[in-house]
């Protein structure tokens, strides 16, 4: 990877260095550990002094040179031999003779005595300016230390980059943002060192596991370091004798390991040995690699044998009760014999963590007996995984040839999730919660499962119906309690039933101190977000959507991805649309090829967020997916889908086609018994510019909660052209914490004042839209007229933005409905209007870019 390493996240210390080493100035020590950038740091600050033609005179102390006399000096200055006061004394005059001088002095630890008391003596007399980098942890002759001890130099420790300048750094290298994720984990990885970032980074670019995805650079699989880092490591590490060795090797398997338990395994003495180099640190529990890295390196050393030997060692001394995980992952990977049981327990555990790569492993361990339990759980992980053909499998035989009932119900009630949400056969998932249902057993995971079904297909009474009792019931485990609270929350939340939407919640297990125990779970948050959205309680969404994403941050698989399209969903639920694009984006790089169905509600989302962003031309594959068709677990999300279209349509332009999907996805809402969706879609209608059609339904749907009271206000402001009460409205909006609605409020009002005469107002509400924009990062049709009024009809308007992103007036006739000589008309006055009669200037114009 030959990409040039830029300075970065070093701004503050690079000043404090360069303004020590100006001409007049003493000098500086930069300490700190090895590979976190103190040459570089050095090197970048003498650049400037350099220019302005002074000498740099670079010394270099190191372990070859450290025996001989004046041995960093080496071949710098001409110094005849002699004894120590002659020779030292030449030194000095041979620097002062370099004038305009600055003396750089790197890895002052290692410095023989002749050289370090020539920079002592250079400092003292102030001969020049100096720049002296050390590392820290290791012995430096009293000579230096005692530049900054004794108050000669003021020193800079140079910490290691933290996880925003880490990935600051990767994403100037690679040129393009960084998925967090992997920012964190190469963060983790290499503690900051810039020095290990750079060779762990240019091996995993080189070997293809680190690569963009949707303009996302990303880790695609698990990191191998590179030969160049192991070596660098192991130069670091040092010789192991064998006792310390099995304490390092034993840690790097098995962190962290209580320290009683490494004691036993190797001994106290050399237990201290490797905390006296370094090598592993303790807090008097347990016991930890002093750098990740480490662990890397040793591993890679390790034998196969050797490892699993040791892991084996480390497992018998575990107690699996409070946590089974450690002690499964060891025993799986030792020579110890399986244990189907521990397998189950971790497994279980696992998922409930929302690891399914671990769950997958250690359930399908488990499974290797045939353990009908086993089967279910690892048919689970991996339907979750979107390997649904694969759980198919399991399931269907478990099916028939269940021991029980009960066994024989859970297997077709499974199948039908899998069906429905991952292999999207919805005819098939009813008839395998037919087969549940016959078997007369788990009647209440059965009713669940024909709830979600119901409401995953858009059919809202008989959730609203049967789901208020289910609520009440003394439901028998997590999995029942998320069917019913999941299938009530979609119902809840398009009808507008809060009260209903919190009691779900609570069932479901998202409250303020808990978060679900099962990977459906996330689908709930999003149905819960939904209902908050739709209701105009942003700020509850947040808040829910918040804890998802903390509990599924830092794993790996789907659960992180669904933690961040939740909280997508909630900034845009919020009108944060950068908020949101950054979200969102990130989960698109993951989803997008994956077969996982929360690609279509991140698609949905973010193609909406793109939109309302004014970002027409990201946004259009989305929306192209979108109208193609939408997964049948999905269908009550299909007023979204819609919404998106139409925000789609109005980015590039085309108010007719925009205004037209708003109006169909209300009448799709109202059809299919959700109101509450289809405030929303009137509000979007008002927002693109008709409030006269929103305005009746509106008025009829008044009592649906905070969002259609102020929907409503906006209305009728819009339809009576009030600017003032338009301004009342997206103050309204703000509070209601929908900062687009807000924005758009502000818009129309500037444009209501322009078209009335009132210049000072127009352009007062103009700069609160701006303002509010700014907050938002929304660039939408109302702002745009507002911040940029043209004397063009609507109609001309729509044209000629159609025109300026390169539509024929064949194309543009097709998408309005209209005649080509209509279109033509209506360009040929735009143009007459703005002055210009060649259509490519109809862009800078509009603003179309």
């Amino acid at each position: 990877m030959e990409r040039p390493w830029p300075l970065t996240g070093r701004d503050a210390e690079l000043r404090r260095v360069a303004a020590a080493i100006r001409p007049g100035a003493v000098g500086i020590v930069v300490a700190g550990p090895a590979g976190v950038g103190k040459t570089r740091l050095a090197r970048e600050a003498l650049a400037l002094p350099g220019r302005r033609g002074a000498t740099v005179v670079w010394a270099h102390g190191s372990t070859a040179a450290r025996p001989f006399p004046l041995g960093a000096f080496a071949g710098l200055l001409d110094v005849p031999a002699g004894d120590a006061v002659e020779t030292i004394g030449r030194a000095l005059d041979a620097l002062a003779r370099q004038q305009p001088l600055v003396l750089a002095v790197d890895d002052a630890h290692l410095l023989d005595e002749h050289s370090a008391i020539v920079l002592h003596r250079v400092v003292v007399r102030r001969l020049a300016p100096v720049v002296v980098t050390l590392r820290t942890g290791e012995p430096a002759p009293e000579t230096v230390t005692s530049l900054w001890k004794g108050d000669h130099l003021p020193r800079l420790d140079l910490a290691p980059l933290d996880v925003a300048r880490t990935s600051g750094l990767v994403a100037r290298v690679l040129g393009g943002p960084v998925e967090s994720a992997s920012a964190r984990r190469l963060w983790t990885l290499t503690e900051g060192s810039p020095l290990f970032l750079r060779h762990l980074l240019a091996g995993e670019v080189s070997a293809g596991r680190f690569t963009p995805a949707s303009g996302i650079w990303r880790w695609t699989s698990e990191p191998a370091i590179s030969p160049e880092l192991v070596d660098l490591l192991e130069q670091q590490i040092g010789d192991l004798g064998p006792g310390v060795q099995d304490v390092v090797d034993l840690v790097a398997l098995a962190e962290p390991v209580a320290v009683p338990t490494l004691s036993a395994l190797t001994s106290p003495a050399d237990l201290e040995a490797a905390e006296e180099r370094d090598l592993v640190r303790t807090d008097g529990l347990v016991a930890r690699l002093a750098h990740p890295l480490y662990g890397e390196a040793r591993r890679v050393a390790m034998g196969t044998l050797r490892a699993r030997r040791l892991r084996g060692r480390v497992a018998q001394t575990l107690d699996a009760a409070p946590d089974p995980i450690h002690r499964a992952v060891l025993t799986l990977d030792s020579d110890l014999p399986p244990d189907s049981a521990l397998f189950l327990r971790a497994a279980e555990a696992a998922t409930r963590m929302y690891d399914l790569p671990l769950a997958e492993r250690l359930a399908r361990a488990a499974a290797a007996t045939g353990d009908p339990a086993a089967r279910l759980v690892h048919a689970a992980a991996l339907s979750w995984l979107s390997r649904g053909d694969e759980a198919e499998a399991i399931l269907a035989h478990l099916a028939e040839q269940a021991p029980d009932s009960a066994t024989r119900a859970r297997a077709q009630l499974h199948r039908a999730g899998n069906l429905l949400w991952t292999l999207a056969r919805p005819d098939e998932a009813r008839q395998a919660l037919a087969a549940a249902e016959a078997t007369g057993s788990a009647p209440l995971h059965v009713a669940g499962m024909s709830l979600a079904l119901a409401a995953a297909g858009g059919e809202f009474s008989p959730v609203l119906l049967r789901g208020r009792e289910l609520l009440h019931e003394d439901l028998p485990d997590d999995l029942a309690r998320i069917l019913v609270a999941s299938a009530v929350s979609a119902a809840a939340a398009v009808t507008g039933e809060s009260g209903l939407l919190d009691e779900a919640a609570v069932v479901g297990g998202l409250t303020a101190d808990r978060v679900p125990t099962v990977i459906p779970g996330f689908g709930l948050a999003d149905l819960q977000v939904l209902g908050h959205r739709l209701a105009g309680a942003p700020d509850r969404a947040v808040d829910q959507a918040r804890r998802m994403q903390a509990a599924s941050a830092d794993l790996p698989g789907p659960a992180r991805l669904m933690g961040l399209v939740v909280a997508g969903h909630a900034g845009l639920a919020g009108g944060r649309v950068g908020d949101a694009l950054l979200l969102l984006r990130e989960a698109w790089a993951g989803l997008a090829d994956s077969g996982h169905e929360f690609r279509f509600r991140c698609r949905t989302l973010l193609a909406a967020a793109l939109a309302q962003a004014g970002q027409a031309e990201q946004a259009a594959p989305l929306l192209a997916g979108i109208a193609a068709g939408r997964h049948p677990a999905y269908r009550l999300y299909a007023p979204d889908d819609l919404l998106a279209l139409a925000w789609g349509a109005a980015a590039e332009g085309s108010t007719t086609e925009s205004l037209g999907r708003a109006v169909a996805a209300a009448e799709l809402a109202r059809e299919t018994g959700a109101p509450a969706y289809e405030v929303l879609a009137w509000q979007t209608a008002v927002q693109l510019g008709d409030a006269d059609a929103a305005l009746p339904r509106l008025t009829a749907l008044l009592e649906r909660g905070p969002r259609a009271v102020v929907a409503h206000a906006h209305a009728r402001s819009w339809a009576d052209q009030d600017g003032e009460r338009l301004l009342s409205a997206a103050d309204s909006w703000a509070r209601l914490g929908d900062l687009v609605a807000a924005g758009d409020a502000a818009a129309q009002a500037a444009d209501v004042h322009r078209r009335q005469g009132g210049r000072g107002s127009a352009l007062s509400a103009a700069a609160f839209a701006e303002k509010l924009a700014g907050r938002s990062g929304a660039r939408t049709p109302a702002l745009a007229v507002a911040v940029r009024p043209l004397p063009l009809t609507t109609r001309e308007r729509e044209i000629a933005a159609l025109a300026a992103r390169g539509l024929s007036n064949k194309d543009i006739a097709a998408r309005l409905t209209v005649s080509v000589r209509t279109v033509e008309g209506h360009l040929y006055r735009a143009g007459l209007k703005l002055g210009v009669s060649e259509r490519t200037a109809l862009a800078d114009v509009l603003g179309v870019g």
